[in-house]
């Protein structure tokens, strides 16, 4: 299917906004349900000749009530998109074969396993190419074109027993009918220092391996193995190696940070045998790939594996054979991701955390100076560049959703118009990035959204707005609370308060081991430099956030009672009763150590024991099997204000993790929010909780 889209040449203009398509006449404010109409675009993928970007589109469905992802593809000199994936299934992670013939993908339209498929690029339907007992994680082509290596989790006892079963339970299905009972789950048996990961559940042994696969005989070929989770795997130019991810510290490496860049051979009879380990200094290091000629890898590092989240993370470089480390980012002292060597082996690109933005930055290998081929008020959450020198990212701004752009020339030019006419439709507000003082002096800056019909010298209700984390930080991007909030005639605050990446380690590990004191008062500074500017009215403040952000919120009404209503989104309450519960046991102990060695640190991170403080009428949510910020968090908190008399309320959504996918529940969650906050901070007389609809039954035919 094709979409005809307006051709429209766009750039990054002063102040860093994406120019859209015109605007509609009468413009008017988004709405919950508007929320759910636009879509992203995500993971841009240039051809090996540098012709065509290929990208994933994802979009939410009230109607079927499901978030899709499908893949399309754009000349990179601009025109028409085409899509290259049918509706109804999701398909994600598009990969070019290195000669330019193939894409492959990952999708789980057969029988509910993530496997690989291959679509030809000169057209035709997409062929299942992988048929593996488990799900295939991730995989990368090798530079032959003629093989791809899988990144395949050990499979379970039930896959096992299903793949051997699977005639014979054919059989008895046919003979059983209906009444066919299905079996009982096997319980989990449990012997690892980390047991729990969000999205997954209980871990058990079972672990990540690289496998080789030949695309013409299908024939599949482990590389690694042993009691370790090996991934990112990265072939060598030559088609002969692969540099991968792992931790392989001893006696557990569940309880390091220490994972190296290791390498393994692929085409040689003790291949996966002896792997490499290339690097072998202490610290995080992720995401390797190969310089052009083969000698040098580049991956993401950090220097200090005692601060973990807190440590910056940097491009390093080492030697292939193994050698001393480079770290080329020291002085720029900004989070960095996705390094990359340049075509021309003589700089890495890499994406970094800067100053309220995510900029595509570049680094010299001979001067280590750094440039930014995409930098302004935006944000860049992806990109990658062909053989010559073409490079394709996917970029948001404050009021544009994420679409994805070319470079042709050094020239920022946007090759999607997913949501122009999505965007025409709206008044939204552009935000601001704004400075002030804490209170002890230190400068902070965030995020400052208006009302979408701000007038100058009149005062708005006001919701500071707190980030996850706390080692994120607000960025220049579209952000659906904000524009929400602003259309309902909301001033948003959207502070970085120490904690925050973007502004150098010392800035985000000021609030190690001792959260809600400094973001604390950054937070406040920021609702008392919105009231200074006349914009903020004092009397109507709110205030809620998401994980850290609900955190941060329960910290905050626990110390101040300036707020008339608070949201704490998956936030905690009383720490230890999270210990051996959550994911975090290796974090609790690198910052605060054992519970019952240090119980003062641990109580002194605790919102629960501030709580008799609390008078702020609070609204507490999240998911019932978040393993991240496991629900326990909000009930505790909202058991305890009740059992205080305070006015609050708990919702709890089914079948959702720590990041909600269901667009009903979004819409759901949006809706109370709006009617809590109205309620409380604007006093109008909404309902604190949106109104249900009921269906009336029909009455039903019965029997003569």
């Amino acid at each position: 299917m094709k979409l005809r889209l307006v051709v429209l040449l766009l750039a990054i203009v002063a102040g860093g906004s994406i120019t859209g398509a015109q605007q509609s006449a009468t413009p008017r404010p988004v709405g919950v349900d508007d929320l759910l109409g636009y879509r992203e675009a995500h993971d841009p993928q240039v051809t090996p000749d540098g012709q065509f970007v290929a990208y994933t589109v994802s979009s939410n469905s009230l109607k079927d009530d499901k978030s899709e992802t499908r893949i399309y593809m754009v000349p990179a000199a601009g025109g028409e998109a085409i899509a290259l994936t049918a509706e109804g299934v999701s398909s994600q992670y598009p990969r070019w074969s290195r000669d330019g013939k193939f894409l492959a993908f990952l999708s789980e339209r057969s029988e509910g396993k993530t496997q690989v498929y291959l679509l030809n690029r000169l057209g035709g339907e997409a062929q299942r190419l992988t048929d593996t007992i488990q799900n295939v994680e991730s995989f990368e082509w090798a530079p032959d074109s003629k093989r791809l290596v899988l990144v395949l989790r050990d499979p379970s006892p039930e896959e096992l027993e299903a793949t051997a079963n699977k005639g014979k339970e054919d059989g008895e299905d046919k003979a059983a009918g209906s009444s066919k009972k299905s079996k009982a789950q096997r319980p989990w048996v449990i012997d690892r220092l980390l047991f729990k990961a969000d999205t997954i559940g209980y871990l058990d042994r079972r672990r990540t391996h690289l496998y080789v696969f030949d695309v013409t005989s299908k024939s599949l070929t482990p590389v690694t193995s042993g009691d370790y989770d090996d991934s990112d795997p990265a072939w060598s130019p030559d088609g002969k190696l692969l540099a991968f991810t792992s931790n392989r510290s001893k006696p557990d490496a569940d309880a390091t940070y220490n994972r190296d860049i290791w390498v393994v051979a692929t085409d040689t009879k003790d291949k996966g045998e002896h792997p490499l380990q290339v690097t072998t200094h202490s610290g995080e290091k992720d995401h390797p790939s190969w310089s052009p000629d083969g000698k040098w890898i580049t991956y993401v590092t950090s220097l200090d594996p005692k601060l973990f989240y807190y440590a910056t993370k940097h491009v390093g470089v080492s030697p292939a054979e193994g050698g001393e480390a480079k770290v080329l980012t020291r002085s720029f002292d900004r989070f960095a991701t996705l390094p990359r060597f340049a075509p021309d082996g003589k700089s890495i690109y890499f994406i970094a955390d800067d100053d309220g933005t995510q900029n595509l930055c570049q680094v010299s290998l001979a001067d280590g100076k750094i440039t930014r081929p995409v930098g302004g008020q935006l944000t860049v959450d992806g990109y990658s560049f062909s053989k010559d020198g073409t490079l394709a990212a996917t970029i948001s701004d404050r009021v544009h959703p994420y679409e994805v752009f070319a470079l042709p020339g050094g020239k920022l030019t946007r090759l999607s118009h997913l949501n122009d006419a999505w965007v025409a439709q709206f008044k939204l507000s552009p935000g601001e990035y704004v400075s002030f003082k804490s209170k002890d002096g230190t400068t902070v800056h965030g995020y400052l959204y208006k009302p979408v019909d701000y007038v100058p010298g009149k005062k708005y209700p006001a919701i500071l707005r707190p980030h996850g984390g706390p080692t994120e930080e607000y960025e220049a991007e579209f952000e659906e609370p904000a524009q929400l909030f602003a259309a309902n005639g909301y001033v948003v605050l959207y502070p970085n308060p120490r904690g925050s990446s973007g502004y150098g380690e010392d800035f985000c590990k000021a609030i190690f081991a001792d959260w809600g004191n400094k973001d604390y008062q950054d937070d406040m500074a920021m609702v008392d430099y919105a009231i200074a500017q006349g914009i903020a009215d004092p009397d109507k403040l709110g205030v809620g956030g998401h994980s850290y952000g609900g955190i941060s919120t329960d910290f905050i009404i626990a110390q101040a009672t300036r707020f008339k209503a608070a949201i704490s989104w998956a936030g905690v309450a009383e720490m230890t009763s999270l210990w051996g519960h959550d994911e975090y046991e290796k974090e609790y102990v690198l910052e605060l150590g054992y519970p019952w060695e240090n119980r003062a640190a641990w109580d002194r991170v605790a919102p629960f024991y501030k709580v008799k403080n609390i008078t702020t009428p609070t609204l507490f949510m999240g998911g019932n099997i978040d393993w991240n910020v496991p629900i326990v968090g909000g009930e505790q908190m909202y058991q305890s204000l009740k059992a205080l008399g305070r006015e609050t309320e708990l919702v709890v959504y089914p079948d959702e993790y720590h990041e909600f996918k269901t667009p009903s529940h979004i819409k759901d969650m949006n809706e109370r929010c709006l009617a809590w906050y109205a309620h409380y901070v604007k006093a109008d007389g909404t309902p604190t909780r949106p109104v249900e609809k009921t269906v009336e039954a029909k009455p039903t035919k019965t029997a003569n």
